[in-house]
């Protein structure tokens, strides 16, 4: 979790989601994994938050690798949105994969006073790992079962269609050298 929320490419949700679904399982406690989803998002915000408070910008323009893997480019933007509108800004940018850890970066930058950005924060965050958590306790289980159901028949339709692609195009190739041995093209006459 703090990981997804440094900008690791991968949703923080997936691992919310998984906790669910484990936790209504058995095999997770709920209560413990509700709190280390939660714990691991606002780590991850908070140390995105730090990167731009400390480095800011100068660390965007003195690594540009780093600046391109983070949407450096978009700053201005998410600067002036979190100027104006913090709390709605970092609740939207939950929702968004890939804007999640540019805003952060940028409500450091810009020096968002770090109460009013971990009271934002903890309630956006609250309330979609909540949301998630939630969702997934509750349909995660069923979900989980007929996806389980369902396994054999995707994976024979799976396999099919990489049987009916591969017979496809070696039955091409065969009509095609079939047309150069038998109708006198070569691959030189086009």
């Amino acid at each position: 979790m703090v990981l997804t929320g440094c900008g690791l490419p991968l949703p923080e949700e997936v691992a919310i989601v998984l906790a669910g679904v484990l936790s209504a399982q058995g095999t997770l406690h709920s209560g413990l994994a509700f709190a280390a989803c939660l714990a691991g998002a606002l780590v991850g915000d908070c140390v995105m938050y730090a990167i731009g408070f400390y480095g800011g910008r100068t660390l965007l323009y003195a690594h540009p690798r780093l600046a391109k893997l983070i949407g450096a480019q978009r700053e201005a933007r998410f600067e002036e949105a979190i100027e104006r509108h913090a709390f709605k800004v970092l609740l939207l940018s939950r929702f968004l994969v890939g804007v999640r850890g540019p805003v952060y970066l940028a409500a450091g930058i810009v020096r968002l006073p770090f109460r009013v950005y971990i009271l934002c924060d903890l309630i956006a965050a609250t309330l979609v790992v909540g949301c998630f958590f939630s969702l997934s306790y509750a349909f995660g289980d069923p979900v989980i079962q007929w996806i389980r159901r369902a396994e054999l028949w995707v994976t024979i339709i799976v396999v099919s269609a990489v049987v009916i692609v591969a017979a496809c195009l070696y039955y091409r190739h065969r009509a095609k050298l079939y047309q150069v041995i038998v109708g006198g093209d070569t691959p030189a006459d086009g």
